[in-house]
């Protein structure tokens, strides 16, 4: 008899756990899945401390920019696991539709929220501007998803954005004098970073990241570096330089190095630390 009193009240204590417990996605555990490198990073810093919360990158580090990626089979198991799944937006991921498609419950949210786009070019994380705005709709993204965080949320978020606005201060000042210089890069990530430190891009090596310029566009851009009296050419980690040392060589100018934040380490201030890095080398191919 007292077997078949206690049954009904354990029943309804574990169904009062199992509510609680739903009530609140991080007791359970909130896995956010990001789309490549810079978001994984924002992500990082604003979820950073909160109990329960896992940040996964679903590329790999070394990807880079996600021109022409395709979902894997392993891409799809780990969004299958995915409480909000973060994307850059701006056309960066070109298989967005697919995964909205497949999963239709999947809580999906893009970064790119009141960043004005041009030239269809997703590279806007390298407007610090741009930055800062990813950084809040990060914030805005998690916020809503896992209210219980909200507050460390919002705090993570200011102090980042405050690290960064105080980071486009510094380079605005290292690099004022330099307005107007023209330069030359490795494929089109540069416009938001150009147009924030007014440079001009007077030519892009290669457009497209693995495919190789021909001898005309090859020649085409030693006659427009020789004309503009371009200083430096500029390659990029992520890639191979052959094409940059060729132009290099027949020009004469001098070559650097410019990351555009795409891969990088593991830390919570590779953006920041990149960006300092990127100011040395602009600092030294200008002076």
């Amino acid at each position: 008899m007292k077997k078949l009193i206690l049954l009904p009240l354990i029943l309804a204590i574990c169904a009062l756990s199992a509510c609680k417990k739903n009530s609140n996605p991080t007791e359970a555990g909130f896995t956010v899945v990001t789309s490549f490198y810079p978001i994984y990073i924002i992500a990082k810093n604003v979820a950073a401390e909160a109990d329960g919360v896992k940040i996964i990158n679903m590329t790999p580090p070394i990807t880079g920019c996600l021109h022409d990626y395709s979902i894997t089979a392993g891409d799809m198991k780990l969004i299958e696991k995915a409480d909000l799944f973060l994307m850059n937006g701006a056309g960066m991921e070109n298989f967005s539709d697919e995964i909205a498609s497949r999963y239709p419950k999947l809580n999906i949210r893009t970064l790119d929220k009141g960043v004005e786009i041009f030239d269809e070019n997703p590279h806007i994380w390298l407007s610090l501007d741009n930055m800062a705005k990813m950084v809040s709709n990060c914030e805005a993204a998690l916020s809503e998803a896992d209210s219980s965080n909200s507050a460390l949320y919002k705090k993570n978020a200011e102090e980042y954005i405050t690290e960064i606005k105080s980071l486009q201060k510094e380079m605005h000042s290292a690099l004022a004098k330099y307005k107007g210089r023209k330069i030359v890069t490795f494929h089109e990530a540069f416009p938001y970073f150009a147009r924030e430190f007014s440079f001009e891009i007077a030519s892009v090596i290669e457009r497209e990241p693995g495919s190789e310029p021909s001898a005309k566009e090859l020649a085409e851009t030693v006659k427009i570096i020789r004309n503009s009296k371009v200083r430096s050419i500029f390659a990029e980690p992520q890639y191979p330089k052959s094409a940059a040392e060729t132009i290099a060589k027949e020009t004469g100018v001098n070559l650097f190095v410019l990351d555009p934040a795409a891969t990088g380490p593991d830390d919570i201030k590779a953006y920041i630390n990149i960006m300092k890095q990127n100011l040395a080398v602009l600092k030294k191919a200008f002076d």
